[in-house]
């Protein structure tokens, strides 16, 4: 009795599982293009010619980079997600 119990459990356990899963969207985030531009500075930053706004300091962090690569996609008004903070 105690095993048909347990088997029971386990299999609406499963179920519930399957129904809370996400769907995911068929549609893109980032265009191509955008991947471009993020990949032309990261070119950049290895290079050493990565240069931020203001200061004009040259860039060495990963992040940093690609942050300027969606930034500068968004300005030319490329399919990219809204920047979070």
């Amino acid at each position: 009795m105690a095993t048909k119990k347990a088997a029971k459990k386990s299999s609406k356990k499963t179920s519930s599982k399957k129904s809370s899963a996400k769907k995911s969207s068929s549609s893109r985030k980032y265009s191509p293009s955008a991947g471009k531009d993020v990949e032309r500075e990261m070119k950049a930053m290895k290079e050493g010619k990565l240069k931020s706004g203001r200061s004009g300091k040259k860039v060495t962090s990963r992040k940093q980079a690609i942050a300027i690569g969606l930034s500068e996609a968004r300005k030319e008004g490329k399919k990219v997600p809204q920047k979070k903070s």
